[in-house]
């Protein structure tokens, strides 16, 4: 049985959106919400704007994408080929206005991100999606336009860099330019901490199965040092570069140097899968790992993190709103210290959640900063 109670049965079997347990996730009214604008509509930017309307959390007031008018943008929201079409009505208002279920949401074409009038939409986070704006001094531009704070949609070289469920204690106000990982660490980071914390890591070896993403080619074609990653999604499973495990060592400092790893690429839409191979410190057994996971999902992970014994498959658990859900029944013991780990997660969806968790938890750091400073 999948151990988080009929809700989790709907969110691993339904194909409707699912409703995250999380605290920060908790519907506010609309005057408490956080004004977000977001820089760059592919498919993590319109996963966070379908996230936030699924949810009720955030107030999206503005979107910037210098390759999309107001038209393509309410076609590409509304029509989606992996997780269906939207729930609600799209309508392009104007050249520079979408409306979403009612709500009118500006629209900007701006290439440059201190040319964006984030002021003006009275923007207070920007989700900086494009994946080109990835360090502090080119996240920063945002703050030029007046926002106050960015949530990078990605693992960057010098921005503090955050997990939920795994660090964001350490979040602190005057942080203005943030990184909410990747995809990946976010899938792999909460199971390494609720397992080092318990049994203690000595080292791990990381795979994760990703599903295809827009960077990679339709078809054969060049891609500059790594030649494999031209070759084409559809057809061929693709092993390629991934920094995800090493970046659990900066936001759990104790593993940093213990964990590494690789990632297939492989010819699935959506959804993938972490293989975590891994020697502990101490003794124990599978079952004692799955009873500690058991745990942390109905605890301190509720709403974060996934358990199933169920046989599962990919699918699955497209357009779950988890970081990550432990399969049981993959999960293999070698000896007392030596097991191998298997964790999905949708690569697109879920993490977009995770955004979400980020931003709520910043808004609320920087709201009871304000109330003690009065």
């Amino acid at each position: 049985m999948l151990k988080l109670g009929c809700r989790a049965c709907r969110a691993v079997f339904s194909n409707r959106p699912r409703v995250s347990t999380h605290p920060s996730l908790r519907r506010a009214s609309s005057g408490d919400k956080p004004v977000i604008g977001i820089n760059g509509f592919g498919r993590i930017g319109r996963m966070v704007l379908r996230a936030s309307f699924d949810k009720k959390i955030g107030n999206i007031v503005a979107i910037n994408d210098p390759f999309l008018d107001s038209k393509y943008m309410a076609y590409m929201l509304t029509y989606d080929s992996t997780h269906g079409r939207f729930d609600g009505t799209v309508v392009a208002s104007g050249e520079c206005e979408l409306t979403v279920n009612g709500k009118k949401i500006k629209v900007f074409n701006e290439k440059d991100p201190n040319k964006i009038k984030w002021k003006d939409a009275g923007v207070k986070y920007v989700v900086e999606s494009t994946g080109a704006f990835t360090t502090l001094e080119k996240a920063k531009k945002h703050i030029e336009g007046g926002a106050e704070k960015v949530i990078i949609t990605a693992p960057s070289s010098d921005a503090p860099m955050f997990v939920v469920g795994v660090n964001m204690d350490e979040y602190r106000p005057e942080m203005n330019v943030v990184s909410n990982a990747s995809c990946t660490t976010n899938c792999l980071a909460p199971l390494a901490k609720i397992l080092h914390e318990k049994f203690c890591i000595t080292e791990g070896l990381m795979t994760t199965v990703h599903a295809t993403t827009a960077t990679q080619k339709t078809v054969d074609g060049p891609s500059g040092k790594q030649w494999r990653d031209g070759r084409g999604a559809g057809q061929n499973i693709i092993p390629a570069s991934t920094g995800a495990a090493k970046a659990v060592g900066k936001v759990i400092p104790s593993l940093n140097g213990k964990l590494t790893g690789m990632a297939f690429r492989v010819p699935v839409p959506n959804v993938s899968v972490v293989d975590l191979t891994v020697r502990f410190c101490k003794e124990t057994c599978l079952d004692e790992i799955k009873e500690t996971v058991r745990a942390a999902v109905k605890g301190k992970l509720k709403g974060i993190y996934g358990y199933t014994d169920e046989q599962v498959v990919s699918s699955d658990f497209n357009t779950d709103d988890h970081s990550g859900w432990l399969d049981a029944k993959a999960c293999i013991e070698l000896g007392p210290r030596f097991f191998k780990l298997i964790a999905w997660y949708d690569n697109e969806y879920g993490y977009s959640c995770r955004v979400l968790d980020m931003i709520a938890h910043v808004d609320k750091v920087s709201k009871e900063t304000a109330k003690d400073k009065c």
